[in-house]
């Protein structure tokens, strides 16, 4: 009994913590990330604020994370993949992936005032999935900006996994780097689902590894074959 008690005390603590330290600090800095992504017309330094977000919500939770492989982060841009069990993938990746890249995100999340306006102007791609004529003009919009320079990250399942098993990809992204000529650089996550498993409320402390992989060339592939191989590389080391 007392063991249970205390299990459900750490587990509301450190629900708690991380909830209040995530909040408070999007309750200080939204504003700010707002202003600085709209006077600058970059995302650079909202992306670099979101960072250090996602580390303080991480050290709320009392959740370290582990990278592996940075030296395959190629130096022009690419396009990275990793699979989705967990909000926490997220923040690990946004904490940890030392590149300066912009989200692909659902409409849904431009919903929310303030941060609606901050996604925008820093740069990040909204998707309407629900709409095929507009996923395909957010895809070209996405292939110019990394044309240009610009990294983005993806979640090519499309959403998390329930199950933590590797589902089935979208082809969108896939599409999106042939286009765009550039690289997809796998990513494979372990140990956020044991944080926080889709459809849960309970944090609970603990490690995640992020294994950076080799970057596929998206030349000499077509969708299926590239999406193929992304798929084998980001299992590989799950």
């Amino acid at each position: 009994m007392t063991i249970l008690l205390f299990s459900l005390f750490m587990w509301l603590w450190w629900s708690f913590s991380a909830f209040l330290g995530c909040a408070l600090y999007i309750l200080l800095f939204i504003i700010p990330h707002t202003i600085i992504s709209i006077t600058t017309g970059s995302g650079n330094i909202p992306h670099i604020i979101a960072r250090y977000w996602a580390r303080w919500t991480l050290f709320c939770s009392n959740v370290k994370v582990h990278v592996e492989g940075e030296e395959n982060i190629p130096k022009g841009p690419a396009i990275y993949m990793a699979n989705h069990v967990s909000h926490y993938d997220v923040f690990s990746i946004l904490a940890y992936l030392n590149v300066q890249f912009r989200w692909i995100v659902k409409k849904e999340l431009y919903r929310i005032p303030l941060l609606n306006l901050a996604m925008k102007n820093a740069g990040y791609i909204k998707i309407d999935r629900s709409d095929h004529k507009k996923a395909i003009e957010s895809m070209k919009i996405a292939a110019k900006q990394i044309r240009d320079g610009t990294s983005t990250m993806f979640f090519p399942e499309g959403t998390r996994s329930s199950d933590g098993n590797l589902h089935p990809f979208k082809k969108g992204g896939f599409h999106l780097a042939i286009d765009a000529g550039v690289p997809i650089v796998p990513i494979s996550v372990t140990g956020s689902r044991a944080i926080l498993a889709k459809g849960s409320y309970k944090i609970k402390p603990g490690h995640i590894t992020l294994k950076i992989g080799k970057p596929i060339d998206s030349a000499g592939h077509d969708v299926q074959s590239l999406m193929e191989e992304t798929y084998q590389a980001i299992t590989q080391y799950l």
